[in-house]
């Protein structure tokens, strides 16, 4: 059994799902809780990152309180949480609901957290759940029954006597219930919170270890977290077996949206632009991350807590909390940002996995690279970089072969080809430093007869202008494509990919087979142009002009268990790929940018 601490900084990696036998959506791998057959060991920490039955999982998560949602709206609210792009929903257990009088309990209506981590399950999230007993979430009593007070001697979160029997016979009725909706039972629960914010409150050290052994003993098997604040970090956690989930960085960031409203105080307010930079910097560093709140919800009736600050405050009965989905479920402005955030890429443009370049005052072409033992560069791709001082008109005068991408930093200006011979270079993409203009050159094929096969030399086969002076000291980059250069680099720095992803990258899918594999065909639908490997065998390109829409996969060149798919997409991934006439398992996609 293992236990982990979350820090409130991420970790981990962004991914991408493969469709089940062709079927499913590819939004969030095998990795999601319909695809995940044969299941494990579970979600667990692997060095600085967490891992999801031995794969690389970036956890981004949101936090939705069932209890503060009319259950009719569970739903729609669990699919907008899917489709901003997170994979996990995060939700609490109100002891105080659930068991309003000392020994009746209530599971139904909107109280039926079992139909609510259910429909999660059904909608593609996974889930964090914190049972508690003590959960916070400004709750009354902090979503302790106020029952346990009449009790004159009465210490909450301590292992005083009157305070855990109540806990166990709590525990008796919720944790089965829990129990069977685990990971390991074929439910979408990954990971447990213990207790709740423990550092801040520390009034008893073995009150942590007894809520530990409650959950263990009564048959949690998952992942168990507690959450801190920074400061309190090394007063709320376990020393052994958890993970520490707090509001400074280290294992998992847990980004609170705003601060709360009281009564008679003006209403807070959240600086989206603030927000964003910090949740593009967690990205960046590949920190797993959870949202409090995605949505927040209402305090219906009198479930609302006070807090105490420089004086008491009792907390309004709405819970926007600054969320992403305002009260009523409606899209907030930065709801749709994050959307979009999530589905694209963050510094794609890195070129980690290229190999040495070849230094040239003017531009070679691959015939003429010294590579391949000084026979030149056969087929693929050549990469062309630059520093550019000025802006202006950019054009090749017939002197680019094939097709090539053109890009000023990260930013993509358009196509070069047969048809297209120049492109403008905008003022305000060339600032005060200088930026790098790259090409990205395809060779498509060399002719097959006629007089002109002499002339098939591919690449920049000759000066490239921008405003008629011929560019010089470039930096060439041979992408031949094969396997040497795949294997070389590619498999220490594959980041896994979520959503679909804008630019030149590589995809790495593991292709489960059973026993006996046999031929197939796969679809590369919503992807856009690029080259696929299996087992490092070339397949061949597939581009989404047509009309040639499958690209055929021999049965002898997979074999049973684990087989390595790599994907060169050259503008824009896709969400699912399609496989036909084969009992693969799954597949999880890792990314790395070209």
């Amino acid at each position: 059994f293992s236990m982990v601490t979350f820090l409130l900084r991420p970790v981990g990696i962004l991914y991408l799902s493969s469709g089940l036998l062709g079927t499913a959506q590819m939004n969030q791998v095998f990795l999601t809780p319909s695809h995940m057959m044969n299941r494990k060991v579970g979600l667990n920490v692997e060095g600085s990152s967490f891992t999801l039955d031995g794969s690389p999982f970036l956890i981004i998560a949101g936090t939705i309180h069932y209890f503060r949602v009319p259950r009719e709206y569970w739903r729609d609210r669990l699919m907008k949480l899917k489709a901003c792009g997170f994979n996990t929903v995060t939700t609490h257990i109100p002891w105080n609901l659930h068991e309003p009088r000392k020994g009746w309990f209530y599971f139904t209506a909107n109280l039926d957290f079992m139909a609510f981590i259910a429909m999660a399950s059904d909608v593609g999230l996974w889930v964090i759940l914190c049972p508690g007993p003590y959960i916070g979430s400004d709750l009354d009593l902090g979503g302790l029954p106020s029952w346990l007070l009449r009790d004159p001697k009465m210490k909450l979160r301590t292992t005083y006597r009157g305070f855990t029997k109540a806990v166990n016979l709590y525990f008796d009725k919720i944790i089965p219930k829990i129990v069977q909706l685990q990971y390991g039972k074929g439910g979408p629960i990954i990971a447990l919170q213990v207790e709740n914010e423990y550092g801040s409150y520390h009034q008893d050290k073995r009150y942590m270890p007894y809520i530990k052994k409650a959950l263990i003993t009564r048959g949690i098997k998952v992942l168990l977290m507690t959450a801190d604040d920074g400061a309190e970090l090394t007063r709320g956690h376990l020393k052994r077996g958890t993970i520490s989930l707090y509001f400074l960085p280290i294992l998992m960031m847990v980004y609170t949206a705003s601060s709360l409203d009281g009564w008679g105080t003006a209403r807070q307010s959240v600086d989206s632009h603030l927000l964003m930079r910090d949740v593009r910097e967690m990205f960046n560093m590949s920190f797993s991350l959870n949202f409090y709140m995605f949505h927040g919800g209402t305090n219906f009736g009198f479930m609302g807590g006070s807090a105490s600050l420089d004086h008491y405050l009792p907390m309004v009965t709405s819970y926007d909390y600054g969320a992403l989905l305002k009260e009523n479920g409606e899209h907030t402005t930065e709801y749709l940002t994050y959307q979009e955030f999530f589905s694209s890429s963050l510094a794609w443009f890195l070129f980690l996995s290229l190999p040495q370049p070849i230094s040239s005052v003017k531009p070679i072409c691959m015939e003429n690279l010294s590579v391949n033992q000084g026979n030149g560069q056969s087929s693929g791709y050549i990469l062309y970089e630059t520093v550019i001082t000025n802006s202006g008109l950019l054009t090749t005068r017939g002197h680019l072969q094939d097709r090539g991408q053109v890009f000023l930093d990260e930013e993509f200006l358009g196509v070069l080809d047969h048809f297209t011979h120049q492109l403008a270079i905008p003022r305000k993409m060339v600032y005060n430093v200088y930026p790098t203009l790259r090409i990205l050159v395809e060779n498509q094929g060399r002719l097959a007869y006629g007089k002109d096969i002499n002339k098939e030399r591919k690449g920049l086969i000759g000066d490239i202008y921008l405003n008629n002076s011929p560019l010089r000291e470039f930096k060439i980059y041979s992408l031949d494509m094969k396997t040497k250069f795949l294997k070389r680099d590619l498999p220490n720095i594959w980041k896994p990919a979520l959503f679909k992803h804008q630019g030149p990258a590589f995809f790495l899918g593991i292709l489960r087979m059973g026993n006996d594999p046999r031929d197939t065909f796969i679809k590369m639908e919503g992807w856009t142009k690029g080259v696929i490997f299996i087992n490092g065998q070339n397949l061949g390109r597939y581009w989404n002009v047509g009309p040639q829409e499958t690209l055929y996969l021999p049965g002898p060149w997979l074999h049973p268990g684990s087989n390595e798919i790599i994907v060169f997409e050259e503008f824009k991934s896709g969400l699912e790929i399609h496989f036909t006439n084969t009992s693969h398992l799954g597949m999880v996609f890792w990314r790395v940018n070209l």
